[in-house]
């Protein structure tokens, strides 16, 4: 399996940057993105519809020693889980994590005995059709794949604390849109409930050696996030990124012809 850079840069005590793409499975999205200098990028299957064919080649024409794949899965269920480890993905992010048998059950699913309880199968996509040894395979996946808890429901901000226990789940990433409309304040980004939801999972993060993410859809945002404590931060996403940036060219030129 390919080393982890992003996983071994948080675990460093390091920052990594990177994106999500919702829009446009094409086989140059992954190279563009590595590119432009994404550390990683998050192919989402909760929002999108994406099914495993779509994510297979999304993984397949990312250039993985430059930029990590890593998949959001629908829900956190074994058969979502190991099959895209199979195709290749170097993380899982599941959304609306909410109690430990949750993140106990992303682990088991994610990691090979005696750790978990992912199926073998090798030769195949995930280790690159190499016919390794098979214990190093093992040992190399269970090391390098990054698990992600979506903490971003009230229920699931309840349980944190919990949840932050479970020793092989790395981050939890602040699902901010979600968990205020879960707290009866959506979108309400300053909201003092909202900040006091993002304290207790960068208190829980701190307390327990997790890293703490976010989605930022701007750069002041960002870097606001960043200085709050966030150390895995995503920004934008590919549909996102492309309106803006066609947005502001078109009204610059409408700009420069009424001048």
């Amino acid at each position: 399996m390919h080393v982890n850079h992003v996983k071994r840069n948080l675990v460093a005590g390091n920052v990594s940057l990177g994106t999500m793409m919702f829009e446009f499975p094409t086989t140059g999205i992954g190279r563009l993105a590595a590119v432009a200098g994404a550390e990683f990028a998050v192919y989402d299957m909760e929002h999108t519809g994406w099914e495993i064919e779509t994510i297979r080649m999304l993984i397949a024409t990312t250039p993985r020693q430059q930029m990590v794949p890593i998949v959001r899965i629908p829900a956190c269920e074994y058969h979502f889980v190991a099959r895209v480890l199979d195709a290749g993905a170097m993380g899982i992010m599941v959304p609306m994590v909410e109690t430990e048998e949750q993140a106990r059950l992303l682990v088991s699913s994610a990691k090979y005995p005696p750790m978990g309880r992912r199926g073998a199968a090798f030769t195949i996509a995930h280790d690159d059709y190499r016919g390794d040894p098979i214990p190093e395979v093992m040992q190399s996946a269970n090391e390098e794949v990054l698990l992600i808890a979506q903490i971003e429901t009230a229920k699931g901000l309840e349980n944190v604390e919990k949840i932050a226990t479970v020793p092989e789940i790395d981050v939890l990433w602040v699902g901010l849109f979600d968990l205020t409309s879960s707290l009866g304040i959506p979108g309400q980004l300053q909201h003092p409930d909202t900040l006091a939801a993002i304290a207790r999972v960068l208190a829980a993060c701190k307390a327990n050696n997790k890293i703490p993410a976010v989605l930022v859809t701007g750069i002041s945002e960002g870097l606001a996030q960043l200085q709050t404590g966030f150390r895995m931060v995503a920004y934008g996403g590919d549909l996102w990124i492309y309106q803006a940036g066609l947005r502001k060219g078109l009204q610059a030129l409408r700009e420069g012809l009424s001048s």
